[in-house]
């Protein structure tokens, strides 16, 4: 996924700091993310990376530093959280669908209430994405009739129903079985094929090493690296990015 030359920063992370109960959690982060690009956040269990995409899409406040989105500073008192998370889409580990709706009502509840768009084409846009994802068959199902891996899909479709700018992803395989964990991943692949503004927190290596532009490692709420996906796996500069890697390789 080249990144064009014509280059435009969509979101701009300066100096961010995030603490719970004075414990630091965020250190200084700063990261520029383009247009277009595939970011991905890789690190041990409790270094940040998933409070750092809360922060992002306002779910956790934080205690210094900008988010700046198109230039809009996300980390101020005023912002109507409301609005930009319509244009920063998340999906979660969970796949937090309502159990009463079916799969179609759970993706048009966002386009209906929160956006107020007609019926009619937010549900065409709902049912051309479910098609995307190899799920249209499914649109009248409810959850408990679903597979992990299919209830995951419908999570990141009710996501881009939303049309949003950017996309974070915060370990969306974690609760999936194996079988079921490549059927979600080729969705984000397809994503970054047209284009799609990525943050994506995984433990998936193969994955992040296929789906990124830019590989970003943090350690104790810094980031200690950032460099191209081949250039990490195969040559990281830092010693702890190479005791983290380490652990994936295994020897008889």
């Amino acid at each position: 996924m080249a990144i064009s030359e014509q280059t435009q920063i969509l979101l701009a992370i300066q100096n961010l700091h995030k603490e719970y109960d004075g414990v630091t959690v965020l250190d200084g982060i700063s990261l520029n993310i383009q247009k277009g690009e595939v970011v991905v956040v890789l690190g041990p269990s409790g270094c940040g990376k998933s409070t750092l995409l809360r922060c992002l899409n306002g779910l956790e406040p934080v205690q210094g530093g900008e988010i700046r989105f198109h230039g809009e500073n996300l980390a101020a008192s005023n912002v109507n959280w409301q609005e930009f998370r319509q244009k920063i889409g998340m999906v979660f580990q969970s796949y937090d669908l309502f159990p009463h709706m079916t799969v179609l009502e759970n993706v048009l509840l966002g386009p209906l209430k929160v956006q107020k768009r007609a019926r009619k084409e937010a549900q065409e846009q709902a049912e051309q994405l479910l098609d995307r994802v190899g799920l249209r068959d499914r649109k009248n199902a409810y959850p408990r009739q679903l597979s992990g891996g299919q209830k995951q899909r419908i999570a990141i479709v009710r996501a881009l129903c939303m049309n949003p700018e950017m996309m974070l992803f915060d370990e969306v395989t974690a609760a999936l079985d194996p079988e079921m964990v490549r059927e979600v991943l080729d969705v984000i692949l397809g994503l970054a094929r047209q284009g799609m503004t990525m943050l994506i927190v995984t433990h998936e290596m193969g994955f992040a090493q296929a789906v990124a532009d830019r590989i970003v490692f943090i350690d104790q709420g810094k980031i200690c690296e950032t460099a191209r996906p081949d250039e990490f796996f195969t040559s990281p500069r830092t010693e702890r990015a190479q005791q983290f890697l380490n652990i994936f390789h295994y020897e008889k």
